[in-house]
């Protein structure tokens, strides 16, 4: 509820500080003394439009900070956690500087915040209530969740917004995998060929490497196997020097025991000798066998190094790449298979999202419907004492089950009938200024149960009815201050007696300049007020009496 409000320099407002408490306060003064600038005010600070015109002539500036104390789980601490700003304190203070260009500055627990946050932030913490308000009760988008609320649906009503989500992802889910299927599908005949082709070439890995090391070698084979074999012939031929060697081997082995002195070195280095090109000529022919190659053999390998090299390039990968690039193609035409099995099998469950939903959705349309005709009892209930006896509220509800939403296939609204035989319209455009006000005070009563913000503020809603219905409302605005803190602007004498404190608003002049006052009234100045507002200027005795007949039946 609202525990403080501090206006500097509004208007007429050059410093004030109130207090308030739960219950129904009253405020009350002469005409122009003030009491719409403290709503003005009020106003500023819950996020409403400023204006240069707001600032008290001869100051550069002027603000307005409202208190506020509410519960640790108000929707209002979350919304603050959601802007990133501290509120775990008991107190929220909603702070708003008017500057006199125009420009202004919002602040919560002293955090700067944006005007779109002060304004949300205001709209769960006060409802403000007048003849010509546009928010509030007045706005058609919030008369489904009122109903909902009065009805106790909120709990279905959660159920069906959990089941649209279900099936807008189902939706969501579907579209992607046809979009999936689609791209491939596009591409099927390509990917078929090219997984054809590169199956049947079948590239493995390092076979590149592999391919030029063996080409290159039988390119080098070929090149000296001409030097190899006629150096082996040399070795081996008909002109080969080992048998030669040989014979002259035997002859100096013959003639060794005669000058083995002499001859000893001879035959081992012509042994040796003899040894070493026996090797020569086995290495020889290990070579020309280490080098024959079929020629078919090197066309076979540039052939295949050629093709992959071809391949590679085609598909713009390397050729050690290429098993991967077919693996992926061979994937992607899973997938075509797997796409046709997931698009037909999140198309069933779209399909059973949807009838989810809309099974839920038509038992809510139906439950809306049998509140929506509670609702219409309620409040018709309250309208005899407000002096609206002949009129009718009608809560109309159309459902569209060909335009869901979130919030289900019901569109709402609240509509009234002033007097018989005339046409029933939206509230705010058929009920008068006194009208509205006072339909709206009984819609108020009647949801009083079903959520509201924690302070109600009503300006003059009892403006041009008789004392009868001015009782009515001050009963009513009482009932309301049960549960929830309720301020009122009045006129009225017997809605001021119902009030459990009283402020009066009046203006004074000070150093040549009007300011306006506030003072909460104790029992005997409440009397005086209230003598005064039944009486007019000269309060009588006879006043005084009916100001206290008022305040003692009141409590």
């Amino acid at each position: 509820m609202l525990t403080a409000l501090s206006i500097r320099d509004i208007i007429l407002i050059d410093r004030l500080d109130l207090t308030f408490e739960s219950g129904l306060s009253a405020l009350t003064g002469e005409t122009g003394a003030g009491k719409s600038i403290l709503l003005d005010a009020l106003a500023l600070a819950l996020g409403g439009r400023g204006d240069a015109g707001l600032v008290r002539k001869g100051a550069s500036q002027g603000q307005v900070i409202a208190v506020f104390d509410i519960a640790s789980d108000h929707p209002a601490r979350a919304l603050l956690r959601e802007a990133d700003v501290d509120s775990d304190g008991e107190a929220i203070i909603l702070r708003r500087v008017q500057a006199g260009d125009g420009r202004t500055r919002g602040f919560v627990n002293d955090a700067p915040v944006s005007v779109n946050i002060l304004r949300a932030l205001g709209a769960l913490l006060v409802e403000i209530h007048g003849q010509h308000d546009d928010r509030a009760l007045v706005d058609p988008a919030s008369h489904r969740a009122l109903l909902d609320a009065f009805g106790g649906l909120q709990a279905h009503a959660r159920l069906v917004r959990k089941l649209w989500s279900a099936w807008q992802n189902a939706i969501e889910a579907l579209n992607e995998a046809q979009r999936r299927l689609a791209a491939i599908r596009s591409e099927a005949d390509y990917l078929r060929h090219a997984h054809e082709e590169l199956s049947l070439l079948n590239p493995e890995e390092d076979e590149e490497s592999r391919l030029a090391a063996r080409r290159q070698t039988m390119m080098a084979a070929e090149k000296i196997s001409a030097d190899v074999r006629e150096a082996f012939d040399t070795l081996d031929g008909a002109s080969s020097p080992l048998p030669l060697i040989l014979a002259l081997l035997r002859r100096m082995e013959r003639r060794q025991e005669t000058m083995p002195v002499i001859l000893g070195p001879v035959t081992s280095a012509l042994g040796s000798a003899l040894d070493q090109l026996e090797e020569a000529r086995s290495a020889l022919d290990q070579a020309i066998r280490a080098s024959e190659f079929d020629p078919k053999d090197l066309e076979r390998t540039e052939e295949r190094l050629f093709a992959l090299r071809a391949a590679a390039r085609k598909y713009n990968v390397p050729i050690s790449a290429l098993p991967a690039q077919a693996a992926r193609f061979a994937e992607q035409l899973r997938h075509l298979d797997e796409g046709e099995r997931d698009v037909t099998r999140l198309s069933a469950a779209a399909q059973a999202a949807s009838e989810d939903y809309r099974q839920a959705a038509a038992t809510l349309s139906k439950a809306r419907n049998a509140a929506a005709a509670r609702l219409d009892k309620a409040v018709k209930s309250e309208l005899a004492p407000l002096k609206l006896g002949e009129a009718r509220f009608l809560t109309r509800l159309e459902s569209h089950t060909d335009n869901p939403s979130a919030d289900g296939i019901d569109q709402v609204a609240f509509w009234v009938q002033t007097n018989p035989g005339t046409h029933a319209g939206p509230l705010m455009k058929v009920a008068s200024g006194g009208e509205l006000s006072r339909f709206m005070l009984a819609l108020k009563v009647v949801l009083a149960d079903s959520g509201s913000a924690p302070t109600l503020v009503f300006d003059e809603i009892d403006s041009g009815v008789g004392g009868a219905v001015s009782a009515a409302i001050g009963e009513r605005l009482a009932r309301l201050a049960g549960g929830v803190q309720v301020l009122t602007v009045t006129h009225a004498p017997q809605v001021a007696a119902c009030a459990d404190r009283h402020y009066l608003i009046s203006k004074a002049a000070t150093k040549g300049q009007t300011a306006t006052r506030v003072a909460q009234l104790d029992d005997q100045a409440r009397r005086e007020e209230i003598a005064r507002m039944l009486s007019g200027s000269s309060v009588t005795d006879e006043a005084r009496a009916h100001a206290e007949k008022l305040m003692a039946g009141a409590r």
